[in-house]
């Protein structure tokens, strides 16, 4: 009674609730990056931005799983993975519609991330690391050794995204689908991470023990954390086909994972907005150092050393980026000095003067 009372009052000064603030700002991210392409005329620098998006999509997922929920996983391309194939394989062999291949995509992710899930609910740190690695190689191995998913060379002619009656052809048009789904999973994952679910993975992750104490079902939330991971990497996967028109099981390797997992190392672990923003930056850097040649990926490298020397919780951590508390660190500082500033001479020649009077 007295919380529904808190946030009653909480309502009637209209207050907006973390969620629902951080998904305006998230709306208004996505109006922001619509007028992008506006001045960017270049389909390379539309190419790699579609890249950060769709590297922003899998970030997202995998936050739920190591952000909040605290597993180590290292094969989250798995998923990825699986929504391309299922994609690829009903859209070219059985001419169906992209959007109609979805469904499929979500039920063979949540499968997989049960089948990862179950087995996996009773280890912790490297065992899990371990055992998650080992689900991504069985799919990249699956996949590559399939004559019915084109073996090492792949599904190619995947047929282009139709909305409405009009296919998606361009660069251009997939950005603008990427960044949908960019907009679409940082509005889901606010509204999870204030939500009953989401302070439960977040009880899992600082104490596992003392939230199944406190009557939370582990087990069954953390199955929950890889599943809400497969249907982001899946959704994300079923787009990638038809946004290059073909998939190869290089993509989805273990280095893919290892990206995702940089991007919210980088960010910040469990913040959604570093997410987003570890992943502009391991994407965004490499193309950045291009014109240091071979040297690139050297200097890319001291680049990441550099920034996690600096900022050790990511660039954007859980609890933000502490400005407002610099900024009071500031202000006492500059107030604590001004109080201790010494007078004048003319005003301690004043004050002398007074006293003698007296």
């Amino acid at each position: 009674m007295q919380s529904t009372m808190i946030r009653t009052a909480k309502d009637s000064r209209g207050e907006a609730s973390p969620s629902l603030r951080n998904s305006l700002w998230a709306g208004a991210g996505g109006g922001v990056g619509a007028l992008l392409p506006l001045f960017v005329h270049s389909t390379y620098v539309l190419s790699v931005l579609m890249q950060i998006e769709i590297l922003m999509c899998l970030a997202l997922g995998l936050n739920f799983v190591v952000g909040w929920a605290g597993l180590l996983d290292l094969g989250f391309a798995a998923f990825f993975a699986i929504g391309s194939y299922t994609t690829g394989l009903l859209s070219v062999d059985w001419h169906w519609p992209i959007l109609a291949t979805i469904p499929p995509a979500l039920a063979a992710a949540l499968i997989g991330a049960v089948f990862v899930g179950v087995p996996t609910l009773r280890l912790r740190s490297d065992y899990l690391a371990v055992i998650t690695l080992g689900f991504g190689e069985i799919i990249q191995n699956v996949v590559n050794n399939l004559n019915q998913t084109g073996g090492p060379e792949g599904i190619y002619g995947i047929p282009p995204l139709s909305v409405g009656g009009m296919s998606i052809l361009t660069t251009g048009g997939y950005y603008y689908v990427f960044l949908v789904l960019v907009t679409l999973f940082a509005i889901i994952s606010w509204q999870v991470r204030y939500s009953r679910l989401g302070r439960a993975w977040l009880a899992i992750r600082e104490d596992e023990d003392t939230a199944e104490a406190m009557g939370i079902s582990t087990r069954r939330y953390k199955l929950y954390a890889y599943m809400a991971g497969a249907v982001f990497g899946a959704i994300t996967g079923s787009f990638y086909g038809p946004a290059l028109t073909a998939i190869a099981p290089p993509s989805f390797g273990f280095s893919e994972s290892l990206l995702v997992v940089m991007a919210v190392s980088i960010g910040g672990m469990g913040s959604i907005w570093g997410a987003l923003l570890g992943a502009a930056a391991v994407v965004g850097f490499p193309e950045l150092f291009r014109g240091f040649a071979q040297a690139r990926l050297l200097v890319f490298g001291v680049a990441l050393v550099l920034i996690m020397m600096a900022r050790p919780q990511g660039v954007w951590p859980e609890n933000g980026l502490g400005l407002a508390r610099l900024a009071a660190s500031a202000r006492r500082r500059i107030a604590k000095a001004l109080r201790s500033e010494p007078a004048s001479p003319s005003a301690a020649r004043q004050l002398e003067e007074a006293k003698g009077g007296t």
